[in-house]
C-alpha cells in the first residue's frame, strides 16, 4: 500500500501511519488532561474519512464538534505541518451526522428497554444482584406473555404487574420481594431524572446509518454530543456499551477487510469500567476480542493507561501515549504501566520520555506487517485539516439540515404500551389466548445483553415533534395510562380478589364446609 493508502499520524525518524488493514485491531490513547488527545482523535477520524471509513467518536467536552467545519489559517498548525514535511497540508470539511441521546444537538438516538436486556438494564440501574433477579424476572415475564417492554413506563408498568403476583411470580421464576421491587423503582426514578427516558422508545437506531460515505466516497464521522450526557456517567457509559454490543450482535462476520466497516472511538472510557461486576467486565473483554471479526474498531480513549484493564488492553494494538504527570505513587506506577506496554525502542528511555512530552507530541507505536507491533516512536502529530473546537448552533443546524437522516429520527413513532395490554387482562394479567405484541414486543438484542431474538415491526405513524415523546393513543392499543392510573387500577383489582376470597369462605363456612 502506498502512503496515500495509510492514515498519517505524524513524523518521528520516519512516519507514523495506520495501516486500515489493521485498524480493527484496536487501539488506545491515553495522557493527561491538555496534552492532546482530542487533536490526535480528530486527525485519527479525519484520516479514516479520507479512506472512505466511517467513524464514531464522543464529544464529551464540545470541542470535536469544529470537524464538520473548514480549517482556519492556525500559525501553530502551520509550523508544525512545515516541521514534519506536510507539504500537501490544505484545510478541509468532513462529511458529519450530529447524534445526541436528548435530541437537542442532533438526531435522536432511541432503544427500546428489551433490546438493552437484563445485565445492561441492572449496570444502568446500578442494581445489587438481588434486584438485578428481580428484572431478570421482569424480562422472562415480559417475553413469556407477550408484554411489550419498550420505554421506562413499560418496566415500570411490568414491575408493578410482577409485584401484584409476587407470589404466583415466585412459585414459578423464584422470589420477588416487593422490598426488591420498590428499590428498582426508586432506581428507575433517578435514571428518569438523569434523562433516562429520552432514550428509551422508538424508533429504534438502526446502526447501518452510521455506515454512510457522501458522494466523495468519505466515511462519515458521527459526532455524538455528550457533554450534556457527559452530567450522567453511568448513562453515558451504560449507552455506549450497548451501542458496541449493537455493532457486534447485528453486523455480520467479515473477516479482515481491506478496510474496517467502522471505527468506534469510546472517550472517558474509565467510565466503562469503573465498579464494574465481573460478569459485565467479562462481556466487555469479550466483544473487544471479538468485535474485530465484524471489521470494526474500538479504541478507547481515556487519561491513564491503568483504567484500562489488563484483560481489555492486551487486545489494544495500536498505541497512542501523550504525556503523563507523575507527582505522586499511583502516577509513577502508571508512567512505569504505559512504557511497558510499548515494544522497547533501544533509542528511547520511554518512561523517561513519557514524562517529558509536550503539548502535539505522542509516542507511538502502531501494528505493521503481519499484525506485530513497531518499536516505540517519539512522535510530533500532524495538525488536523478541520476546525479545531466548538461550533456554533447556527452551524450545527446547518450541518443537520443537510443530513441524508434528517426526519427519520426526530418524531417518536406511537407503539402499544405495556398498561394497555395488562388492562386487557384478568387480575393483572394478560388476555388469555391474547395474541402476541408485535410493536416493539420483539427486540433487536439477542447475543449476550439482549433478551430472545424476535424479529420487530415498530409502527410507522409520527408521535411528538422533534424530542418530545408522544402518548400511545389512537390506533395502538388506546390512551397510555399514567403510572398512578396503573398502580391505582391494580390495587382495585387485588382489593376485589381479596373480597371475593373472604364472601367465598363465609358462604363455605355457613354451609358447614371450611
Amino acid at each position: 500500500m502506498t502512503a496515500s493508502d495509510m492514515v498519517y499520524i505524524g513524523k518521528s525518524e520516519k512516519d507514523e501511519v495506520l495501516d486500515p488493514r489493521l485498524a480493527n485491531r484496536h487501539g488506545l490513547i491515553t495522557g493527561a488532561t491538555g496534552t492532546g488527545k482530542t487533536v490526535t482523535l480528530q486527525v485519527m477520524a479525519e484520516g479514516l474519512s479520507r479512506l472512505g471509513i466511517p467513524v464514531f467518536a464522543a464529544d464529551v467536552k464540545g470541542d470535536f464538534s469544529g470537524v464538520s467545519q473548514m480549517g482556519v489559517p492556525n500559525p501553530v498548525f502551520e509550523a508544525r505541518a512545515a516541521q514534519i514535511g506536510l507539504d500537501d497540508y490544505k484545510h478541509e470539511q468532513f462529511p458529519i451526522m450530529f447524534w445526541d441521546l436528548y435530541g437537542e444537538a442532533g438526531h435522536p438516538i432511541r432503544a427500546s428497554m428489551k433490546s438493552m436486556g437484563p445485565l445492561i438494564v441492572s449496570r444502568l440501574l446500578d442494581l445489587n444482584d438481588v434486584q438485578e433477579g428481580i428484572i431478570n424476572i421482569v424480562f422472562r415475564v415480559s417475553d413469556d406473555e407477550n408484554i411489550p417492554l419498550i420505554d421506562l413506563d413499560d418496566l415500570r408498568a411490568v414491575l408493578n404487574n410482577v409485584s401484584n403476583r409476587a407470589e404466583e411470580i415466585s412459585a414459578k421464576y423464584g422470589n420477588v420481594a416487593k422490598a426488591s421491587v420498590g428499590a428498582v423503582q426508586r432506581s428507575l426514578l433517578v435514571l428518569e431524572q438523569q434523562g433516562g427516558k429520552n432514550f428509551f422508545g422508538e424508533p429504534a437506531l438502526d446502526i447501518n446509518d452510521f455506515m454512510k460515505k457522501d458522494a466523495q466516497g468519505r466515511g462519515y464521522i458521527n459526532v455524538l454530543m455528550a457533554d450534556k450526557l457527559m452530567q450522567s456517567p453511568r448513562l453515558y457509559a451504560t449507552f455506549l456499551l450497548w451501542l458496541m454490543n449493537e455493532l457486534f450482535t447485528k453486523l455480520p462476520e467479515a473477516g479482515d477487510l481491506p478496510k474496517p466497516k467502522l471505527c468506534f472511538f469510546f472517550d472517558e472510557a474509565h467510565l466503562l469500567f469503573d465498579q464494574a461486576p465481573p460478569s459485565l467486565m467479562e462481556k466487555i473483554e469479550q466483544v473487544t476480542r471479538l468485535i474485530r471479526s465484524k471489521a470494526v474498531g474500538v479504541y478507547y480513549v481515556t487519561q491513564n493507561p491503568l483504567d484500562v484493564p489488563d484483560t481489555v488492553s492486551g487486545q489494544l494494538g495500536n498505541r497512542v501515549q501523550h504525556a503523563l504527570r507523575a507527582f505522586t505513587p499511583r502516577e509513577q506506577k502508571a508512567v512505569r504501566a504505559a512504557a511497558e506496554t510499548f515494544r522497547p525502542n533501544p533509542k528511547i528511555d520511554t518512561a523517561r520520555v513519557i514524562m517529558e512530552l509536550a503539548v502535539g507530541e505522542a509516542l507511538v507505536s502502531m501494528l505493521e506487517g503481519k499484525g506485530t507491533p513497531e518499536m516505540v516512536e517519539r512522535t510530533l502529530i500532524r495538525p488536523p485539516s478541520g476546525r479545531v473546537g466548538a461550533i456554533t448552533d447556527a452551524e450545527r443546524n446547518a450541518v443537520l439540515a443537510e443530513s441524508p437522516l434528517l426526519g427519520k429520527y426526530e418524531q417518536r413513532a406511537q407503539s402499544r404500551s405495556a398498561a394497555d395490554v395488562l388492562d386487557k387482562g384478568s387480575g393483572g394479567q394478560p388476555a388469555a389466548g391474547s395474541a402476541p405484541v408485535e410493536a416493539g414486543a420483539a427486540t433487536s438484542g439477542g447475543g449476550w445483553f439482549g433478551w430472545g431474538s424476535k424479529a420487530a415491526t415498530p409502527p410507522s405513524p409520527p408521535g411528538a415533534p422533534y424530542g418530545k415523546p408522544a402518548s400511545r393513543s389512537g390506533n395502538y392499543g388506546g390512551n397510555r395510562q399514567s403510572t398512578v392510573e396503573i398502580v391505582e387500577k391494580a390495587a382495585a383489582r387485588g382489593a376485589v380478589q381479596i373480597a371475593t376470597r373472604v364472601v367465598g369462605q363465609m358462604i363455605r363456612r355457613a354451609l358447614g364446609g371450611r
